[in-house]
């Protein structure tokens, strides 16, 4: 399995290939959509919201309601496009320095610098266009097919907010993910607690007031794997690896751990690691969740729990200094379109992008070109685990 975007954040669309999903999954526009829209919400976010719907076209892979086995197109039209025609269109110019709006100040912590000196762009929006985090969009519409396809074999993902700019749900989670989407998503950050919500708008607010941004950590929780997605046998085959490369892979995240991760640095192995019991109905569990549902780079079983680190937003309403790469001149940070807080929607980014990655490692371990296949090779694996 696997998946391609294309398409720039001020371009006509983003444009999406996936393929790999079997025959037979239940596939319609409005499941994705309303992922869109999930992703879109979010307390601190920016104008671009309100001028951007996201709506998902169609355009193959899918037909009455079903996947056909063939790749998947999906286009996300950009709302914004009319006004950018001339700035962003493909057509030949004659003078490319009459382009309105080009970028030649880099704006620190973004592509924008290393990205003209790689390719030589002396117009830097040829960088910020693409490494724009406008292209999660695109991620979202995959993971969501991605957690259809996990849905139909009893495998369900949420996503939560832990932090904001220091501000912590310290709330204990609810086992059940029907739970935890139920309360996330009658938050404006996504946590947990009541109060935490209140101290983390309070963050947004003041970082807002002082044109700054802020980040925070956002965690994902999958239940109902099998046993052995993954692999030991090699680096690239561990799926605990890909997954933290996966979060990592999304805009602005700079750290990644599983269950109690960083915090096991100053913990005795006794308080890790995590014991091992059976019983004939649910066979070999685990007392506790400390490693996040890995072990060896496979799944346990239990629960997979992982966290991403969001950075803050580099982009701010009171720009960093920065140098001309003309002029060779000290300027201050030209400013785009930007969030002082998107962590509660990089929570759904990073949900979508677990799921892809969960949804990988089933189609590696039990292939099937239909779903019913999918799913009785999957019941078949889940009776042999308990029986073992």
């Amino acid at each position: 399995m696997r998946f391609l975007t294309a398409g720039e954040s001020h371009g006509p669309q983003l444009t999406l290939i996936i393929e790999g999903f079997p025959a037979g999954l239940a596939v319609n526009a409005a499941d994705i959509n309303e992922e869109l829209r999930r992703r879109q919400g979010g307390y601190g976010r920016g104008r671009r919201m309100v001028i951007e719907k996201d709506q998902v076209k169609i355009v193959g892979g899918i037909r009455h309601g079903y996947t056909t086995g063939a790749p998947i197109a999906l286009v996300i039209e950009n709302k914004d496009w009319k006004n950018w025609t001339e700035i962003m269109g493909p057509e030949p110019i004659d003078d490319p320095e009459s382009v309105k709006k080009q970028v030649t100040r880099p704006r620190p912590g973004h592509a924008d610098l290393n990205g003209a000196i790689k390719y030589g762009h002396t117009d830097m929006r040829n960088v910020l266009e693409r490494s724009s985090a406008r292209e999660t969009a695109a991620r979202v519409a995959v993971g969501t097919i991605a957690k259809l396809y996990l849905k139909a074999l009893g495998i369900e993902i949420a996503g939560r907010v832990v932090e904001i700019g220091g501000a912590r749900d310290e709330s204990e989670r609810p086992e059940s993910i029907d739970a935890i989407r139920t309360i996330t998503e009658a938050s404006e950050v996504r946590c947990l607690d009541k109060e935490a919500e209140e101290a983390m708008k309070k963050v947004i607010d003041e970082a807002k007031e002082n044109g700054d941004s802020v980040g925070g950590v956002v965690e994902t929780i999958a239940t109902g794997l099998p046993v052995g997605l993954g692999s030991h046998v090699h680096y690239d085959t561990k799926l605990d690896a890909k997954i933290a490369m996966a979060v990592m892979s999304i805009n602005a995240f700079k750290g990644v751990e599983f269950g109690e991760g960083f915090a096991m640095a100053s913990l005795p192995g006794s308080q890790v690691h995590d014991e091992i019991q059976w019983s004939k109905e649910t066979g070999y569990t685990r007392k506790t969740n400390r490693l996040g549902g890995f072990e060896g780079g496979m799944t346990t079983g239990m629960p997979v729990v992982v966290r991403g680190v969001m950075k803050p937003i580099p982009t701010l309403y009171k720009p960093l200094q920065s140098v001309d790469i003309k002029t060779k001149e000290p300027f201050a940070a030209s400013i785009e379109r930007t969030d002082n807080c998107a962590v509660p929607a990089a929570s759904v980014v990073c949900e979508h992008m677990v799921a892809w990655e969960l949804a990988v490692a089933v189609k590696e371990k039990f292939g099937g070109d239909r779903m019913e296949d999918v799913i009785q090779a999957v019941e078949a694996h889940h009776k042999r685990s308990v029986a073992f």
